[in-house]
């Protein structure tokens, strides 16, 4: 399955260098704003052990991981639900994301200009969610607007959706985001076709500068508390730094760096598992000797869905998964061991794949 995370904020808080450390596709970083004019769009591999744990036993030809795609959008001005600056373009684009990566300036440097004149990531963040709460907002009674109509006539269906929607547009007059609105899923049907921006969930990146490593300082403290009741995670890195990890190939040499800013591994690889735990994904892998590989699905898919993701025949003609646990292959060295010891289960429909698992499909078109 394709994800995508679209990489938001101010100009100048540090989305292209965080952008170019992730992919090594160069967006043009540069000190004034709209300088990334069209969203970049890099493709980055998640980290993950476990491959290696099965390249060595599998000694496949390739391996392939899991991917997520970052798409870096150019910065948003105050105004920008109004078509301020770039607008109705930039919000266009964080329209088609799965998640947000709200990237917020805690690092002061008098060689980088602000937007605002000064260092202040509370009034940043704010400044952001107001856009997006206020493009929210015109769409919600944009809609409410059509639906009225259809509950006048007497229609129960409509009746109850329009008082879902004035339950959003209450909750955006609030100056809160729609994510944060507690309602029956249900109910959340109301808005699912005019595609809320607030509705997506959201990772804060406290961009610092390389003295604050590892804890951060006082600006990060401040976000900490703003964003303390929302369902929301805040990872500290220094762009500047991960741009440069990103360069080194010896994996040695990159230790040692890591080291010397009091790092157990890069921000970059902890923005990218925050960003799958967020999204509630999981990997299960196919394993061959053409290929070992990792497949990205939903945390509580079955077997049959997860089959889909490799192709659409697989869901549709489904049989059965032969499952084994990666414990188990790694004890006993191979699928056809696993098989002899009984650790290669056989399962229905309605096996819910965990992470990890090992599958193979049967199938019928």
């Amino acid at each position: 399955m394709g994800l995508q995370c679209g990489i938001v904020g101010l100009p100048n808080v540090g989305k292209s260098t965080l952008f170019n450390a992730l992919s090594n596709a160069k967006a043009e970083a540069a000190n004034y704003p709209f300088c990334t004019i069209e969203p970049n769009v890099g493709v980055v591999t998640v980290p993950d052990d476990r491959l290696i744990v099965l390249e060595g036993l599998v000694n496949p030809e390739r391996v392939l991981p899991a991917v997520i795609e970052f798409v870096d959008i150019a910065g948003l001005v105050k105004g920008a639900s109004k078509g301020e600056g770039l607008g109705n373009k930039f919000l266009a684009n964080i329209r088609q994301v799965d998640a947000i990566i709200h990237v917020v300036r805690c690092f002061e440097d008098d060689n980088v200009v602000h937007v605002a004149g000064k260092v202040d990531p509370v009034s940043d963040k704010e400044i952001i969610d107001t856009e997006l709460q206020l493009k929210d907002l015109d769409s919600v009674e944009k809609k409410i607007s059509k639906v009225e109509k259809i509950a006048k006539v007497g229609d129960a269906k409509a009746k109850k959706e329009l008082a879902t929607l004035h339950l959003y547009r209450n909750h955006l007059l609030e100056g809160k985001s729609a994510r944060s609105l507690e309602v029956e899923e249900e109910d959340k049907k109301a808005i699912e076709d005019i595609h809320l921006l607030t509705v997506k969930k959201v990772i804060y990146v406290a961009n610092v500068d390389e003295k604050s490593l590892p804890n951060g300082n006082q600006y990060v403290e401040k976000l900490k508390a703003s964003v303390a009741l929302e369902d929301a995670e805040v990872v500290i890195l220094c762009a500047a730094i991960e741009a440069q990890i990103a360069e080194l190939t010896d994996e040695e040499e990159r230790t040692m760096f890591l080291q010397e800013y009091k790092l157990t591994e890069s921000g970059l690889n902890r923005l990218i598992r925050a960003s799958f735990s967020m999204l509630s994904l999981i990997t299960y892998f196919t394993a061959g000797v053409k290929e070992v590989r990792a497949w990205t699905i939903k945390k509580g898919w079955k077997a049959p869905q997860a089959a889909g993701v490799i192709h659409t025949d697989f869901e549709k003609g489904f049989i059965k998964a032969e499952v084994i646990k990666l414990k188990d292959f790694q004890q006993f060295k191979s699928e056809s061991a696993c098989r002899e010891n009984g650790k290669a289960s056989i399962e229905g429909k309605e096996y819910l794949v965990e992470d990890g698992d090992i599958m193979h499909f049967r199938f019928n078109v």
